[in-house]
Protein backbone atom coordinates (compact mmCIF):
# COMPACT_ATOMS: atom_id res chain seq x y z
CA UNK A 1 0.00 0.00 0.00
CA UNK A 2 1.16 3.61 -0.66
CA UNK A 3 2.31 6.06 2.14
CA UNK A 4 -1.19 8.13 1.95
CA UNK A 5 -3.23 5.09 2.10
CA UNK A 6 -1.17 3.52 5.21
CA UNK A 7 -1.47 7.22 6.60
CA UNK A 8 -5.16 7.40 6.32
CA UNK A 9 -5.34 4.07 8.04
CA UNK A 10 -3.42 4.29 11.06
CA UNK A 11 -4.45 8.30 11.21
CA UNK A 12 -8.11 7.27 11.72
CA UNK A 13 -7.57 4.35 13.84
CA UNK A 14 -5.50 6.69 16.19
CA UNK A 15 -8.41 9.17 15.83
CA UNK A 16 -11.20 6.73 16.23
CA UNK A 17 -9.61 5.65 19.74
CA UNK A 18 -9.44 9.20 20.70
CA UNK A 19 -12.69 9.95 20.07
CA UNK A 20 -14.33 6.68 21.70
CA UNK A 21 -11.92 8.06 25.22
CA UNK A 22 -13.35 10.95 24.77
CA UNK A 23 -17.20 9.75 24.49
CA UNK A 24 -16.04 7.50 27.63
CA UNK A 25 -14.83 10.00 30.31
CA UNK A 26 -16.87 12.43 29.64
CA UNK A 27 -16.98 14.92 32.44
CA UNK A 28 -20.15 15.36 34.76
CA UNK A 29 -18.57 17.88 37.34
CA UNK A 30 -15.84 20.96 37.39
CA UNK A 31 -13.50 18.85 39.57
CA UNK A 32 -13.86 16.04 36.34
CA UNK A 33 -13.33 18.79 34.01
CA UNK A 34 -10.43 20.64 35.56
CA UNK A 35 -8.30 17.69 37.52
CA UNK A 36 -10.24 14.18 36.10
CA UNK A 37 -11.75 14.14 39.49
CA UNK A 38 -8.45 13.84 41.42
CA UNK A 39 -8.72 10.00 41.15
CA UNK A 40 -6.17 9.35 38.17
CA UNK A 41 -3.37 6.32 38.90
CA UNK A 42 0.06 7.64 39.06
CA UNK A 43 1.51 5.03 36.18
CA UNK A 44 -1.84 7.04 33.85
CA UNK A 45 -1.01 10.54 35.00
CA UNK A 46 2.77 9.76 34.74
CA UNK A 47 1.80 8.91 30.88
CA UNK A 48 0.05 11.38 30.45
CA UNK A 49 2.12 13.86 31.73
CA UNK A 50 4.94 12.67 29.60
CA UNK A 51 2.40 13.05 26.54
CA UNK A 52 1.42 16.76 27.90
CA UNK A 53 4.66 18.16 27.82
CA UNK A 54 6.22 15.69 24.40
CA UNK A 55 4.77 18.24 22.18
CA UNK A 56 5.46 18.63 18.46
CA UNK A 57 8.87 20.34 19.80
CA UNK A 58 9.73 17.39 20.66
CA UNK A 59 8.63 15.46 18.51
CA UNK A 60 9.16 16.77 15.26
CA UNK A 61 11.59 19.81 16.24
CA UNK A 62 13.66 18.68 18.98
CA UNK A 63 16.04 15.82 16.93
CA UNK A 64 16.27 17.84 14.09
CA UNK A 65 17.79 21.19 15.92
CA UNK A 66 19.85 18.40 17.45
CA UNK A 67 21.01 17.74 13.87
CA UNK A 68 21.91 21.04 12.96
CA UNK A 69 23.50 22.17 15.85
CA UNK A 70 25.54 19.32 16.73
CA UNK A 71 26.78 19.63 20.41
CA UNK A 72 25.21 22.97 21.31
CA UNK A 73 21.88 21.36 20.74
CA UNK A 74 22.47 18.98 24.00
CA UNK A 75 20.97 22.25 25.99
CA UNK A 76 17.56 21.12 25.05
CA UNK A 77 18.68 17.67 26.61
CA UNK A 78 19.80 18.94 29.80
CA UNK A 79 17.33 21.53 29.86
CA UNK A 80 14.03 19.89 29.63
CA UNK A 81 14.64 16.84 31.50
CA UNK A 82 16.28 18.51 34.19
CA UNK A 83 13.53 20.56 34.72
CA UNK A 84 11.53 17.55 35.32
CA UNK A 85 13.89 16.61 38.40
CA UNK A 86 13.05 20.06 39.35
CA UNK A 87 9.47 19.68 39.26
CA UNK A 88 9.76 16.27 41.14
CA UNK A 89 11.56 17.56 44.11
CA UNK A 90 10.81 21.31 44.63
CA UNK A 91 7.10 22.03 42.92
CA UNK A 92 4.72 18.73 42.63
CA UNK A 93 4.38 17.20 46.32
CA UNK A 94 4.29 20.58 47.72
CA UNK A 95 1.38 21.88 44.67
CA UNK A 96 -0.71 18.89 45.22
CA UNK A 97 -0.87 19.30 48.93
CA UNK A 98 -2.12 22.55 48.48
CA UNK A 99 -4.78 21.31 46.69
CA UNK A 100 -5.67 23.88 44.14
CA UNK A 101 -7.14 23.28 40.60
CA UNK A 102 -4.73 25.44 38.63
CA UNK A 103 -1.38 27.76 39.40
CA UNK A 104 -3.45 31.38 39.04
CA UNK A 105 -5.59 29.44 41.85
CA UNK A 106 -2.29 28.63 43.69
CA UNK A 107 -0.88 31.93 43.13
CA UNK A 108 -4.01 33.69 43.99
CA UNK A 109 -4.59 32.23 47.47
CA UNK A 110 -1.53 31.93 48.50
CA UNK A 111 -1.07 35.71 47.94
CA UNK A 112 -4.36 36.44 49.34
CA UNK A 113 -4.96 38.69 46.00
CA UNK A 114 -7.26 38.94 43.40
CA UNK A 115 -4.62 41.41 41.79
CA UNK A 116 -1.99 38.59 41.56
CA UNK A 117 -4.74 35.82 40.79
CA UNK A 118 -5.39 38.04 37.35
CA UNK A 119 -1.34 38.73 36.55
CA UNK A 120 -0.67 34.66 36.74
CA UNK A 121 -3.89 34.22 34.38
CA UNK A 122 -2.79 37.01 32.08
CA UNK A 123 1.35 34.94 32.53
CA UNK A 124 -0.70 31.47 31.68
CA UNK A 125 -2.56 32.79 28.52
CA UNK A 126 0.51 34.47 27.04
CA UNK A 127 2.48 30.95 27.98
CA UNK A 128 -0.08 29.12 26.48
CA UNK A 129 -0.99 30.96 23.63
CA UNK A 130 2.26 31.42 22.62
CA UNK A 131 3.00 27.82 23.09
CA UNK A 132 -0.11 26.39 21.73
CA UNK A 133 0.15 28.08 17.95
CA UNK A 134 2.99 26.05 16.91
CA UNK A 135 1.49 22.66 17.58
CA UNK A 136 -1.27 23.88 15.96
CA UNK A 137 1.29 24.15 12.87
CA UNK A 138 2.49 21.26 12.96
CA UNK A 139 -0.47 19.49 12.84
CA UNK A 140 -1.42 21.21 9.53
CA UNK A 141 2.46 20.47 8.59
CA UNK A 142 1.81 17.12 8.93
CA UNK A 143 -1.58 16.78 7.48
CA UNK A 144 -0.53 18.53 4.07
CA UNK A 145 2.49 16.29 3.51
CA UNK A 146 0.76 12.90 4.51
CA UNK A 147 -2.57 13.23 3.62
CA UNK A 148 -1.95 15.59 0.42
CA UNK A 149 -4.24 18.19 1.81
CA UNK A 150 -3.84 22.02 2.46
CA UNK A 151 -2.14 23.07 5.41
CA UNK A 152 -5.12 25.61 6.85
CA UNK A 153 -7.51 22.38 6.49
CA UNK A 154 -5.18 20.30 8.36
CA UNK A 155 -5.22 23.25 10.94
CA UNK A 156 -8.82 23.27 10.88
CA UNK A 157 -9.47 19.09 11.10
CA UNK A 158 -6.70 19.09 14.15
CA UNK A 159 -8.98 21.98 16.11
CA UNK A 160 -11.87 19.83 15.36
CA UNK A 161 -10.35 16.69 16.95
CA UNK A 162 -8.69 18.30 19.93
CA UNK A 163 -12.33 20.11 20.61
CA UNK A 164 -14.13 16.58 20.64
CA UNK A 165 -11.99 15.49 23.87
CA UNK A 166 -11.34 18.93 25.58
CA UNK A 167 -15.05 19.60 24.84
CA UNK A 168 -16.34 16.50 26.32
CA UNK A 169 -14.16 15.07 29.05
CA UNK A 170 -12.15 18.45 29.75
CA UNK A 171 -9.06 17.33 31.85
CA UNK A 172 -10.79 13.47 32.75
CA UNK A 173 -10.90 13.22 28.60
CA UNK A 174 -7.83 14.72 27.82
CA UNK A 175 -5.86 12.47 30.60
CA UNK A 176 -7.24 8.91 29.13
CA UNK A 177 -6.52 10.49 25.51
CA UNK A 178 -3.06 11.71 26.60
CA UNK A 179 -2.16 7.65 27.65
CA UNK A 180 -3.31 6.66 24.40
CA UNK A 181 -1.39 9.44 22.42
CA UNK A 182 1.41 8.39 24.60
CA UNK A 183 1.67 5.05 23.30
CA UNK A 184 1.35 6.13 20.07
CA UNK A 185 4.01 8.69 19.80
CA UNK A 186 6.69 6.99 21.62
CA UNK A 187 5.66 3.53 19.18
CA UNK A 188 6.09 6.05 16.28
CA UNK A 189 9.45 7.06 17.37
CA UNK A 190 11.23 4.47 17.95
CA UNK A 191 10.07 2.17 15.42
CA UNK A 192 12.31 4.27 12.74
CA UNK A 193 15.19 4.61 15.49
CA UNK A 194 15.61 0.65 15.53
CA UNK A 195 15.11 -0.19 11.82
CA UNK A 196 17.91 2.44 10.80
CA UNK A 197 20.23 2.25 14.18
CA UNK A 198 20.04 -1.54 12.69
CA UNK A 199 20.74 -0.22 9.07
CA UNK A 200 23.80 1.86 9.20
CA UNK A 201 25.46 -0.02 12.49
CA UNK A 202 24.05 -3.50 12.77
CA UNK A 203 23.05 -2.65 16.58
CA UNK A 204 19.43 -2.37 16.80
CA UNK A 205 19.48 -0.13 20.04
CA UNK A 206 19.74 3.76 18.43
CA UNK A 207 21.86 4.72 22.26
CA UNK A 208 24.55 2.80 21.57
CA UNK A 209 24.26 2.33 17.66
CA UNK A 210 24.89 6.48 17.86
CA UNK A 211 28.57 5.55 18.89
CA UNK A 212 29.12 2.45 17.05
CA UNK A 213 30.87 1.39 14.07
CA UNK A 214 29.65 1.55 10.49
CA UNK A 215 30.81 -0.59 7.65
CA UNK A 216 34.19 0.75 6.78
CA UNK A 217 35.21 0.17 10.59
CA UNK A 218 34.68 4.09 11.81
CA UNK A 219 32.98 5.28 14.29
CA UNK A 220 29.54 6.91 12.80
CA UNK A 221 30.72 10.01 14.71
CA UNK A 222 33.85 10.17 13.33
CA UNK A 223 32.10 9.98 9.84
CA UNK A 224 29.68 12.93 10.38
CA UNK A 225 32.70 14.69 12.16
CA UNK A 226 34.57 14.26 8.82
CA UNK A 227 31.53 14.82 6.86
CA UNK A 228 30.63 17.98 8.48
CA UNK A 229 34.26 19.87 8.00
CA UNK A 230 34.59 18.81 4.66
CA UNK A 231 31.53 21.02 3.33
CA UNK A 232 32.36 24.14 5.64
CA UNK A 233 30.73 23.31 8.98
CA UNK A 234 32.24 23.12 12.55
CA UNK A 235 32.34 19.36 13.55
CA UNK A 236 29.14 17.75 14.76
CA UNK A 237 30.77 17.13 18.01
CA UNK A 238 32.07 20.45 19.01
CA UNK A 239 30.06 23.66 20.29
CA UNK A 240 30.33 27.12 19.46
CA UNK A 241 28.40 28.74 22.33
CA UNK A 242 30.13 29.86 25.17
CA UNK A 243 29.86 28.32 28.60
CA UNK A 244 27.46 31.55 29.86
CA UNK A 245 24.99 31.00 26.91
CA UNK A 246 25.17 27.56 27.64
CA UNK A 247 24.18 27.76 31.12
CA UNK A 248 21.30 30.13 30.56
CA UNK A 249 20.03 28.44 27.52
CA UNK A 250 20.03 25.13 30.13
CA UNK A 251 18.36 26.92 33.38
CA UNK A 252 15.90 28.91 31.51
CA UNK A 253 14.52 25.57 29.83
CA UNK A 254 14.64 23.52 33.23
CA UNK A 255 13.13 26.14 35.32
CA UNK A 256 10.18 26.92 32.77
CA UNK A 257 9.94 23.47 32.83
CA UNK A 258 8.87 23.07 36.26
CA UNK A 259 6.88 26.55 35.78
CA UNK A 260 4.75 25.41 32.65
CA UNK A 261 0.86 26.25 33.98
CA UNK A 262 -0.18 22.65 31.29
CA UNK A 263 2.17 20.67 33.37
CA UNK A 264 1.91 21.69 36.57
CA UNK A 265 -1.82 21.37 36.54
CA UNK A 266 -1.28 17.65 35.93
CA UNK A 267 -0.15 16.67 39.37
CA UNK A 268 -3.63 18.00 41.16
CA UNK A 269 -4.79 14.79 39.24
CA UNK A 270 -3.43 12.05 41.50
CA UNK A 271 -5.32 11.26 44.27
CA UNK A 272 -2.28 11.70 47.55
CA UNK A 273 0.64 13.80 47.70
CA UNK A 274 3.24 10.59 47.52
CA UNK A 275 0.83 10.16 44.12
CA UNK A 276 2.38 13.52 42.66
CA UNK A 277 6.16 12.60 43.59
CA UNK A 278 5.80 8.80 42.04
CA UNK A 279 3.70 10.28 38.59
CA UNK A 280 6.69 13.23 38.24
CA UNK A 281 9.38 10.09 38.80
CA UNK A 282 7.30 7.62 36.19
CA UNK A 283 6.95 10.69 33.28
CA UNK A 284 10.82 11.42 33.77
CA UNK A 285 11.39 7.76 32.64
CA UNK A 286 8.63 7.60 29.84
CA UNK A 287 9.76 11.24 28.80
CA UNK A 288 13.70 9.51 28.75
CA UNK A 289 13.19 6.94 26.64
CA UNK A 290 12.47 9.28 23.81
CA UNK A 291 15.06 12.16 25.08
CA UNK A 292 18.27 9.66 24.78
CA UNK A 293 17.01 8.50 21.07
CA UNK A 294 16.74 11.98 19.61
CA UNK A 295 20.60 12.82 19.53
CA UNK A 296 20.96 9.00 17.92
CA UNK A 297 18.09 9.84 15.36
CA UNK A 298 19.63 13.13 14.90
CA UNK A 299 23.11 11.69 13.87
CA UNK A 300 21.71 9.14 11.59
CA UNK A 301 19.64 11.66 9.59
CA UNK A 302 22.31 14.04 9.54
CA UNK A 303 24.30 11.32 8.02
CA UNK A 304 21.97 10.30 5.75
CA UNK A 305 20.66 13.85 4.54
CA UNK A 306 24.60 14.33 3.41
CA UNK A 307 25.00 11.19 1.49
CA UNK A 308 22.13 11.14 -0.12
CA UNK A 309 22.26 15.02 -1.11
CA UNK A 310 25.51 17.00 -1.18
CA UNK A 311 26.99 17.31 -4.41
CA UNK A 312 24.56 15.20 -6.53
CA UNK A 313 22.88 16.21 -9.52
CA UNK A 314 18.90 16.69 -9.21
CA UNK A 315 17.99 13.74 -11.52
CA UNK A 316 20.05 11.35 -9.00
CA UNK A 317 17.77 12.90 -5.87
CA UNK A 318 15.79 10.31 -4.42
CA UNK A 319 11.90 10.74 -4.24
CA UNK A 320 11.40 11.85 -0.68
CA UNK A 321 13.93 15.11 -1.17
CA UNK A 322 11.12 15.97 -4.60
CA UNK A 323 7.99 15.03 -2.55
CA UNK A 324 8.79 17.57 0.70
CA UNK A 325 9.95 20.42 -2.09
CA UNK A 326 6.43 21.02 -2.13
CA UNK A 327 5.70 21.59 1.39
CA UNK A 328 8.32 24.65 1.06
CA UNK A 329 10.21 23.12 3.93
CA UNK A 330 13.42 21.71 1.66
CA UNK A 331 14.52 23.76 -1.66
CA UNK A 332 17.39 24.00 -3.75
CA UNK A 333 18.61 26.98 -6.09
CA UNK A 334 21.41 25.62 -8.49
CA UNK A 335 23.38 28.90 -8.35
CA UNK A 336 26.42 28.26 -10.62
CA UNK A 337 24.45 25.92 -13.04
CA UNK A 338 26.13 23.19 -12.85
CA UNK A 339 22.93 20.63 -11.69
CA UNK A 340 24.75 19.36 -8.37
CA UNK A 341 23.36 20.49 -5.02
CA UNK A 342 26.45 22.24 -3.29
CA UNK A 343 25.45 21.90 0.48
CA UNK A 344 28.38 23.96 2.32
CA UNK A 345 28.27 25.96 5.49
CA UNK A 346 26.33 29.14 4.71
CA UNK A 347 24.11 32.00 5.93
CA UNK A 348 20.80 31.15 5.93
CA UNK A 349 19.31 35.30 6.83
CA UNK A 350 20.34 36.58 3.65
CA UNK A 351 18.45 40.24 2.39
CA UNK A 352 18.91 43.65 3.80
CA UNK A 353 19.16 43.96 7.03
CA UNK A 354 20.78 41.15 7.18
CA UNK A 355 18.64 39.69 9.76
CA UNK A 356 15.54 39.52 7.38
CA UNK A 357 14.35 36.10 6.34
CA UNK A 358 14.49 36.30 2.53
CA UNK A 359 12.24 33.74 1.08
CA UNK A 360 11.76 31.97 -2.33
CA UNK A 361 9.04 31.02 -4.20
CA UNK A 362 7.81 27.75 -2.32
CA UNK A 363 8.33 29.56 1.01
CA UNK A 364 12.06 28.55 1.49
CA UNK A 365 14.85 30.71 3.14
CA UNK A 366 17.23 31.63 0.50
CA UNK A 367 20.75 30.88 1.28
CA UNK A 368 24.33 32.75 0.59
CA UNK A 369 27.88 32.15 1.40
CA UNK A 370 30.86 34.27 2.47
CA UNK A 371 33.01 31.86 0.66
CA UNK A 372 33.85 31.28 -2.90
CA UNK A 373 30.98 28.34 -3.23
CA UNK A 374 27.34 29.18 -2.46
CA UNK A 375 25.42 26.40 -0.64
CA UNK A 376 22.44 25.72 -2.98
CA UNK A 377 19.88 24.23 -0.51
CA UNK A 378 17.69 24.74 2.44
CA UNK A 379 16.16 22.31 4.69
CA UNK A 380 13.77 23.14 7.17
CA UNK A 381 14.79 22.03 10.53
CA UNK A 382 11.38 20.14 11.12
CA UNK A 383 11.47 17.53 8.27
CA UNK A 384 14.46 15.59 9.77
CA UNK A 385 12.39 13.69 11.88
CA UNK A 386 8.97 13.46 9.68
CA UNK A 387 11.15 12.76 6.68
CA UNK A 388 14.26 10.20 8.28
CA UNK A 389 12.13 7.21 7.21
CA UNK A 390 11.64 8.47 3.71
CA UNK A 391 15.21 9.13 3.72
CA UNK A 392 16.30 5.88 4.90
CA UNK A 393 13.98 4.27 2.71
CA UNK A 394 12.17 2.26 5.37
CA UNK A 395 8.70 0.33 4.51
CA UNK A 396 5.61 3.03 4.25
CA UNK A 397 3.97 1.64 7.28
CA UNK A 398 6.67 2.99 9.18
CA UNK A 399 6.75 6.32 7.08
CA UNK A 400 2.98 6.32 7.98
CA UNK A 401 3.46 5.42 11.61
CA UNK A 402 5.47 8.65 12.30
CA UNK A 403 3.14 11.17 10.47
CA UNK A 404 0.26 9.76 13.05
CA UNK A 405 3.07 10.14 16.26
CA UNK A 406 3.61 13.57 14.88
CA UNK A 407 -0.14 14.28 15.41
CA UNK A 408 -0.53 12.65 18.84
CA UNK A 409 2.59 14.74 19.78
CA UNK A 410 0.93 17.91 18.99
CA UNK A 411 -2.73 17.19 19.94
CA UNK A 412 -2.12 16.01 23.18
CA UNK A 413 0.29 19.28 24.20
CA UNK A 414 -2.60 21.36 22.29
CA UNK A 415 -5.49 19.61 24.38
CA UNK A 416 -3.79 20.47 27.74
CA UNK A 417 -2.51 23.98 26.75
CA UNK A 418 -6.25 24.76 25.67
CA UNK A 419 -7.56 23.88 28.94
CA UNK A 420 -4.82 25.84 30.68
CA UNK A 421 -6.47 28.74 28.82
CA UNK A 422 -10.28 27.45 29.54
CA UNK A 423 -9.84 27.20 33.26
CA UNK A 424 -8.26 30.04 33.54
CA UNK A 425 -10.67 32.02 32.37
CA UNK A 426 -13.73 30.05 33.66
CA UNK A 427 -12.23 29.22 37.61
CA UNK A 428 -9.64 31.82 37.99
CA UNK A 429 -11.46 35.11 36.37
CA UNK A 430 -15.14 34.44 36.42
CA UNK A 431 -15.60 31.69 39.42
CA UNK A 432 -12.71 33.88 41.75
CA UNK A 433 -13.26 37.25 40.83
CA UNK A 434 -16.39 37.79 38.40
CA UNK A 435 -19.50 35.87 39.43
CA UNK A 436 -18.45 34.10 42.70
CA UNK A 437 -21.77 32.88 43.13
CA UNK A 438 -21.62 31.25 39.60
CA UNK A 439 -23.57 27.57 39.85
CA UNK A 440 -21.27 24.59 38.74
CA UNK A 441 -23.16 23.57 35.84
CA UNK A 442 -22.71 27.36 34.76
CA UNK A 443 -19.33 27.11 35.63
CA UNK A 444 -18.47 24.15 33.24
CA UNK A 445 -20.48 25.73 30.60
CA UNK A 446 -18.03 28.91 30.81
CA UNK A 447 -15.17 26.22 30.76
CA UNK A 448 -16.84 24.64 27.68
CA UNK A 449 -17.91 27.82 25.96
CA UNK A 450 -13.72 29.41 27.06
CA UNK A 451 -12.42 25.94 25.51
CA UNK A 452 -13.99 26.28 22.59
CA UNK A 453 -13.16 30.15 21.76
CA UNK A 454 -9.23 29.26 22.95
CA UNK A 455 -9.19 26.48 19.99
CA UNK A 456 -10.43 28.78 17.98
CA UNK A 457 -8.09 31.66 18.49
CA UNK A 458 -4.96 28.51 18.59
CA UNK A 459 -6.54 27.69 15.14
CA UNK A 460 -6.12 31.33 13.57
CA UNK A 461 -2.52 31.57 14.53
CA UNK A 462 -1.96 28.33 13.28
CA UNK A 463 -3.97 29.51 10.43
CA UNK A 464 -2.41 33.43 10.09
CA UNK A 465 0.46 32.94 12.12
CA UNK A 466 2.34 36.28 13.51
CA UNK A 467 5.78 36.24 12.14
CA UNK A 468 7.12 36.02 14.97
CA UNK A 469 5.05 33.18 16.91
CA UNK A 470 7.18 30.76 15.04
CA UNK A 471 10.48 32.22 16.32
CA UNK A 472 9.60 32.17 19.81
CA UNK A 473 7.42 29.27 20.15
CA UNK A 474 10.52 27.54 22.10
CA UNK A 475 10.88 30.84 24.23
CA UNK A 476 7.38 29.72 25.88
CA UNK A 477 9.49 28.05 28.16
CA UNK A 478 11.72 31.25 29.37
CA UNK A 479 8.38 33.16 29.54
CA UNK A 480 7.24 30.43 32.20
CA UNK A 481 10.46 30.75 33.96
CA UNK A 482 10.41 34.39 33.94
CA UNK A 483 6.75 34.75 35.17
CA UNK A 484 5.71 31.84 37.24
CA UNK A 485 8.83 29.79 38.67
CA UNK A 486 9.84 32.66 40.94
CA UNK A 487 5.90 33.35 42.03
CA UNK A 488 5.79 29.10 42.94
CA UNK A 489 8.77 28.73 44.59
CA UNK A 490 8.99 31.51 47.09
CA UNK A 491 5.37 30.85 47.68
CA UNK A 492 6.44 27.17 49.11
CA UNK A 493 9.46 28.42 50.64
CA UNK A 494 9.48 31.77 51.69
CA UNK A 495 6.79 32.33 54.43
CA UNK A 496 7.87 36.34 54.50
CA UNK A 497 6.97 36.27 50.30
CA UNK A 498 4.19 39.07 50.31
CA UNK A 499 1.62 39.57 47.12
CA UNK A 500 3.33 43.23 46.22
CA UNK A 501 6.64 41.14 45.64
CA UNK A 502 4.98 38.26 44.00
CA UNK A 503 3.28 40.56 41.77
CA UNK A 504 5.64 43.07 41.31
CA UNK A 505 8.36 39.71 40.36
CA UNK A 506 5.66 38.56 38.15
CA UNK A 507 4.83 41.89 35.77
CA UNK A 508 8.91 42.86 35.80
CA UNK A 509 9.82 38.96 34.89
CA UNK A 510 7.38 38.68 32.25
CA UNK A 511 7.59 42.21 30.80
CA UNK A 512 11.45 41.92 30.54
CA UNK A 513 11.44 38.35 29.00
CA UNK A 514 8.62 39.72 26.34
CA UNK A 515 11.01 43.14 25.07
CA UNK A 516 13.76 41.29 24.74
CA UNK A 517 12.12 38.42 22.82
CA UNK A 518 10.60 41.39 20.46
CA UNK A 519 13.25 43.05 20.07
CA UNK A 520 15.93 40.44 19.44
CA UNK A 521 13.29 37.78 17.79
CA UNK A 522 11.57 39.86 15.08
CA UNK A 523 14.11 42.10 13.66
CA UNK A 524 12.58 45.41 15.91
CA UNK A 525 16.36 45.31 17.87
CA UNK A 526 17.60 47.70 14.89
CA UNK A 527 14.76 49.97 15.56
CA UNK A 528 15.02 50.34 19.19
CA UNK A 529 19.08 49.81 19.41
CA UNK A 530 21.33 50.20 16.42
CA UNK A 531 23.87 47.49 17.57
CA UNK A 532 24.26 44.13 15.95
CA UNK A 533 22.19 41.18 17.00
CA UNK A 534 25.43 39.59 18.10
CA UNK A 535 26.08 42.02 21.10
CA UNK A 536 23.28 40.41 23.05
CA UNK A 537 22.57 41.76 26.88
CA UNK A 538 25.43 39.62 29.02
CA UNK A 539 26.20 37.67 25.80
CA UNK A 540 22.76 35.71 26.42
CA UNK A 541 20.55 34.67 23.68
CA UNK A 542 16.75 35.11 23.68
CA UNK A 543 16.85 31.17 24.33
CA UNK A 544 18.79 31.91 27.43
CA UNK A 545 17.27 35.16 28.46
CA UNK A 546 14.53 33.58 30.43
CA UNK A 547 17.32 32.59 33.32
CA UNK A 548 18.11 36.56 33.88
CA UNK A 549 14.56 37.54 33.69
CA UNK A 550 13.86 35.04 36.15
CA UNK A 551 17.10 36.08 38.37
CA UNK A 552 15.47 39.65 38.10
CA UNK A 553 11.92 38.54 38.86
CA UNK A 554 13.48 36.90 42.13
CA UNK A 555 15.65 39.89 43.08
CA UNK A 556 12.35 41.84 42.89
CA UNK A 557 9.98 40.01 44.95
CA UNK A 558 12.06 39.71 47.69
CA UNK A 559 13.14 42.82 47.58
CA UNK A 560 9.22 44.34 47.44
CA UNK A 561 8.24 41.47 50.04
CA UNK A 562 11.39 43.12 52.74
CA UNK A 563 10.21 46.38 52.29
CA UNK A 564 5.73 46.08 52.63
CA UNK A 565 3.82 44.38 55.17
CA UNK A 566 4.11 40.71 55.75
CA UNK A 567 1.70 37.98 55.26
CA UNK A 568 -1.38 37.19 57.64
CA UNK A 569 -0.71 34.86 59.43
CA UNK A 570 -3.07 32.45 58.58
CA UNK A 571 -1.14 32.54 55.24
CA UNK A 572 2.14 31.93 56.75
CA UNK A 573 0.63 28.66 58.61
CA UNK A 574 -0.71 27.69 55.18
CA UNK A 575 3.00 27.84 53.94
CA UNK A 576 4.48 26.01 56.72
CA UNK A 577 1.58 23.41 56.60
CA UNK A 578 2.37 22.84 52.86
CA UNK A 579 6.00 21.88 53.73
CA UNK A 580 5.39 19.85 56.74
CA UNK A 581 5.98 15.91 55.85
CA UNK A 582 3.85 14.51 58.23
CA UNK A 583 0.43 13.49 56.48
CA UNK A 584 2.12 13.95 53.55
CA UNK A 585 0.69 10.07 52.08
CA UNK A 586 -3.01 12.72 52.37
CA UNK A 587 -4.19 15.25 49.93
CA UNK A 588 -4.53 18.63 52.77
CA UNK A 589 -8.23 19.59 53.23
CA UNK A 590 -6.84 23.25 52.12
Amino acid sequence: MSVQTWTWILVGVTFALYFGIAIWARAGSTKEFYVAGGGVSPLANGMATAADWMSAASFISMAGLISFAGYDGSVFLMGWTGGYVLLALLLAPYLRKFGKFTVPDFIGDRYYSNTARTVAVICALIVSFTYVAGQMRGVGIVFSQFLQVDINLGVIIGMSVVLVFAFLGGMKGITYTQVAQYCVLIFAFMVPAFFISMQMTGNIIPQIGMGGEIESGTYLLDKLDTLHTELGFNEYTSGTKSTWDVFAITLALMVGTAGLPHVIVRFFTVPKVKDARKSAGLALLFIAILYTTAPAIAVFSRTNLIETVSNKEYEQIPVWFKNWENTGLIAWSDKNGDGKIQYVAGDALVGKPKYIHARGAHGERLVSNANSEANELYVDKDIMVLANPEIANLPNWVIALVAAGGLAAALSTAAGLLLVISTSISHDLIKKQLKPNISEKGELLAARISIIVAIIIAGLFGIYPPGFVAAVVALAFGLAAASFFPAIILGIFDKRMNKQGAVAGMIVGITLMLIYMIVYKTGLWMVFDPLPKSEWWFGTSPEGFGTIAMLVNVVVSIVVSRLTAAPPKEVQDLVENIRIPSGAGEASSH
